[in-house]
């Protein structure tokens, strides 16, 4: 069976991350952190710059561990992983990197937003505790951002194909620990069931689409993911099971 996933912050709390709008979300605690990742606010402010640079730099994906859902999903045969997060966890569970699509980017590189030069995140928070506390591209000196993709900014226009490509391909698409509130990410849902693809919504709080979905499952995303991708693997799943 074709499965495509679409995974959102959701999936690696289990793994120590927070993630956004849930209950204890990093912009649900402080709202101000949504200027963290805008573009605009992020390349006219230095004051947002220095914080973000601290933001990443304590970041907990630095030292978290794939989970059981990553696990899970990993283990399905030719699955296709289209994600929203940037801590590269899939990867790192044993998704093949070919198949798993990042909507959003990854924290680990570095670009200059002038000339494009590039470098990894890691050298750039070596710069800042070595006091610089908003580095500077070393090239040209223009302002320095993650391979992320903000607020504001548009997603790369060939990773969008491939999403696109995963949705419309698959017999089952599953949404787990997404909101489906950012789009374009949110319309896959709508593009894999417009092509006759089976919706299956795992998220512990309701979302836009779940009118949509053959199902939505509210229990624990660590619980729900492995038994669902279990059945999916040996052919015995059942809606509603």
């Amino acid at each position: 069976m074709n499965v495509t996933a679409l995974t959102g912050a959701g999936i690696s709390t289990d793994s120590g991350i927070p993630d956004y709008r849930g209950p204890n979300g990093l912009w649900r605690r402080n709202p101000e952190n949504e200027k963290l990742v805008t573009y605009d606010t992020y390349m006219s402010d230095p004051a947002i710059r220095r914080r973000s640079w601290s933001h990443r730099r304590d970041n907990p994906a630095w030292r978290a561990e794939p989970n059981g859902a990553h696990l899970a999903l990993a283990a399905l045969p030719q699955a296709w992983i289209v994600t929203q997060n940037i801590d590269g966890l899939h990867q790192r569970a044993g998704s093949p990197s070919e198949r798993v699509v990042e909507l959003h980017g990854n924290m680990f590189g570095v670009v200059c937003t002038e000339c494009d030069a590039r470098s990894t995140t890691k050298e750039a928070i070596e710069r800042v505790e070595a006091g610089e506390d908003d580095p500077r591209c070393r090239v040209c000196g223009g302002v320095l951002k993650t391979t992320t993709v903000m607020f504001g900014q548009s997603l790369d226009s060939d990773v969008l194909r491939r999403a696109i490509s995963a949705a419309e391909w698959c017999e089952v698409f599953l949404a787990i620990g997404t909101s489906l509130q950012v789009q374009p990410a949110a319309s896959l849902t709508r593009v894999a069931a417009r092509n006759g693809a089976r919706l299956i919504i795992v998220n512990a709080d309701p979302t836009p689409y779940d009118d949509l979905a053959d199902e939505v499952i509210r229990t624990p995303i660590g619980e729900a993911v492995p038994a669902l991708c279990a059945a999916l693997a040996d052919g015995t799943y059942r809606s509603g099971d």
